[in-house]
Formats: structure tokens, C-alpha cells, sequence
């Protein structure tokens, strides 16, 4: 505050340093958040007008929000419910001669299948941009996601683990690319090899993402912490998950075998009103929430929603796509995700981060109250007819 240097300058370049270092990964370059990442991540790599990206539903807007803005289609790869992510046998059928990438999301703090994607990407010649916006120090056989593709993108919002009020940051080991990221952040200006000739002034295409020096100052004082709380809260689910894992109509999140640490951004699972006779997900998460926890139904169905058909109708979507690439009708029914679906709309049900903090005790709690629910799920359901 005393300094009077209030944008970008040292304490960035320290986050960005730092970050890189316990990411694992040569460059980082901080941001005005996540969303912000993925666009110019997928900006530098020349993806967009034409192209196609392959993404999951179940994700936030921001996923696909950033493939559309850069002019690009999503193509939407149904999930693995019991794992929440992208499932991997279904990947190559969505591929086309259009598609350019392949965007994994790490939705919830755990990791896709990133030796499957990975796989199939280097066969197939296609990009991998990790969206890995919920899942900071999340390991893959010791190895952290966002250092798996080209390039990946973490968020630092403010419900984050951690959070900064708004931030973002892309890590990649490709110097050319994150000179050119660099560039891009900061007007197009000229930055290592994105350079021209001596003052011929801004040499790219390029916006104002940089981070101010309070968000960096914040970032540096929640790295401090981030490694001991994500331990914490793997400790408490791989807990929480062996104290519901035996009550009816209960499944709780799956990790993938090779995985070695998650960040558990949300604690899933999936709820069978038929074992809790019949009592709906909204009266079991009124009666979780009278019992003191908080909870959520999660996300809806992204592949459904009307910002897609906004695009479509777009004047330069229309301008550059043909009327039958624009068919919505046809798109939507290609990219139905019935997974998805019953996911969003039946079984998906999410305890925040925030209470993987919390004592064992906290979690026994947690345990009883869903233990509870399931023995008097008939007369809530009386009650709540």
C-alpha cells in the first residue's frame, strides 16, 4: 500500500516465479482471472474461426465460454458419473477434421484421466489445454495437472481455495507461447521472442489482462498456507467418503487409480432418491441444510443452455460458419449428454470446500446427518408433500 506501485510490477513477477515453481512447470503468467486464461490461452494457440474443441458439460460457463469467444465451436463429450469428468471412450467418436483441441477440465479439484486424453491427443495430432481453474496442486502420479498439454489455466476467484478476490495464471513449458501470452496480456507490446523490430512499438494483436500488485501480494500470502490446507482437505474426504460410502442410495466422487492428491474444490456425490424412499435431491438437501451443512445441486446443463444459440445466431458466427454448421437443431441433438443430464438434473450433490477445513468430528457430523436423513427419509417426504 506505502510502495505507491499498485500495478504490476515485482510482487507479480514473484507470484509468477513461485507458482511455476510449486506447479512444476518453466513459466507462469498471472492474469485478471481465470476466464481471462483460457482466452488467451486458446488465442495464442490459434484456436478459434473453424475449429472445434472437445470439452465436457459438466463444467462452469467459463470452459466453454472461452472456446466461443475465440470464434471456435464446443463439442461436448458426455461425463463418467462416477468420476464427475470427461470419460475418455468417448472422446475419438466427437473428433472431426475440425478438431483442433482437446479441453479437460479438472471440474471440482479432481483430475481427468489426463494419460488416456493425453494419448489420444498425440495420436490424433490435436492441442490439450487443461482447464484447471478448481484444481491447484491436484497430482497425477506425482506429476500436477496443467503440466500435462500445452498450456494450463488456473482461477484464483474469490470462492477458490486460493482465492485473491478475482486472479488467474497460465503455465506452460513452451517459452515461444508464453512469450507470446506475455505480449498479449500487456496490449500486443513486444516481449522476448514476441518481438519486432526495434521501436516499431506494439507488435501483436493484443489486451489489458495484467494482474495489480494487491492480488499478487494476497496470491503470495495464500501460497503459504495452500499446501497444508489441500492436504487437509484430502485427509477429511477420503474420510467423510469411507463414513458415507456403505449408506443406500449414496456414491460418493471416484479418483482415477494413478491419482495422488486432488484438491477437492467440492466434495461430490451422487444421491438415489429411490434408497430414500422417494424423497426428492431438493428435500434431501433441505434436510441436509436443516442439519447444518451446507450444500449445493451443482451445475446445470451447460451443453443445453441459450448462450450457445446466441452465438449461432451471431452476425459474425453467421458471417464465417455455414448455415448447416449453424444448425442448433442438429448441434443440440449431437451433443446430447444424457449422463450429463441425470447428473444435473437427479443425482449430482456438492459440500463446498470450506468444510474439508474442519475437524474429523466436522466430518463424523456430516456423516450422521446423511445417515439420518436416510433413516427418516419416508416421514421427510410425508412431511414435505
Amino acid at each position: 500500500m506505502r510502495s505507491g506501485v499498485w500495478s504490476r510490477n515485482k510482487l507479480a513477477d514473484e507470484f509468477e516465479q513461485k507458482w511455476a515453481q510449486l506447479i512444476g512447470s518453466k513459466r507462469c503468467l498471472s492474469v485478471v482471472n481465470g476466464t481471462n486464461a483460457l482466452n488467451a490461452t486458446l488465442a495464442q494457440l490459434e484456436i478459434g474461426w473453424g475449429d472445434e474443441v472437445l470439452v465436457t458439460p459438466y463444467t462452469f460457463i467459463a470452459s466453454v465460454s472461452s472456446i466461443l469467444f475465440n470464434g471456435a465451436i464446443p463439442v461436448f463429450v458426455d461425463v463418467d458419473p462416477e468420476t464427475f469428468q470427461m470419460d475418455p471412450d468417448k472422446i475419438e467418436e466427437k473428433i472431426t477434421s475440425r478438431t483442433k483441441a482437446i479441453m479437460p477440465v479438472h471440474i471440482l479439484g479432481l483430475p481427468c484421466d489426463m494419460n488416456r486424453v493425453m494419448s489420444i491427443a498425440n495420436r490424433r495430432s490435436l492441442l490439450v489445454v487443461e482447464d484447471a481453474c478448481q484444481a491447484w496442486l491436484a497430482e497425477i502420479d506425482n506429476q500436477k495437472v496443467g503440466t500435462f498439454g500445452k498450456a494450463g489455466c488456473f482461477s484464483f476467484q474469490n470462492s477458490k481455495n486460493m482465492p485473491m478476490g478475482e486472479g488467474g495464471a497460465i503455465v506452460s513449458d513452451d517459452e515461444a507461447f508464453m512469450d507470446r501470452c506475455y505480449s498479449y496480456h500487456n496490449y500486443g507490446n513486444p516481449y522476448g521472442t514476441a518481438a519486432g523490430e526495434v521501436g516499431a512499438g506494439t507488435v501483436m494483436i493484443g489486451t489489458k489482462l495484467r494482474l495489480t500488485e494487491y492480488q499478487a501480494a494476497i496470491g503470495l500470502a495464500q501460497l503459504e498456507r495452500l499446501e497444508e490446507q489441500t492436504k487437509t482437505r484430502n485427509i477429511n474426504a477420503k474420510y467423510l467418503k469411507n463414513q458415507i460410502n456403505d449408506i443406500p442410495g449414496i456414491s460418493p466422487y471416484k479418483l482415477y487409480e494413478n491419482v495422488t492428491q486432488a484438491a477437492f474444490h467440492l466434495f461430490p456425490f451422487r444421491y438415489n432418491k429411490e434408497k430414500f424412499k422417494g424423497l426428492s435431491r431438493k428435500g434431501f438437501l433441505e434436510a441436509l441444510r436443516a442439519e447444518g451443512v451446507p450444500c449445493s445441486t451443482g451445475y446445470s446443463e451447460l451443453n443445453k443452455m441459450p448462450f450457445l444459440k446466441n452465438a449461432f445466431e451471431s452476425k459474425y458466427f453467421q458471417k464465417f460458419y455455414t448455415k448447416d454448421q449453424l444448425n442448433y437443431e442438429r448441434y443440440t441433438e449431437e451433443n446430447s449428454c444424457p449422463e450429463n443430464e441425470k447428473l444435473c438434473n437427479e443425482e449430482a450433490v456438492w459440500i463446498f470446500q470450506n468444510l474439508l477445513l474442519g475437524s474429523q468430528s466436522d466430518m463424523d457430523n456430516i456423516g450422521f446427518a446423511i445417515e439420518k436423513i436416510q433413516k427418516h427419509s419416508e416421514q421427510i417426504n410425508h412431511k414435505s408433500k
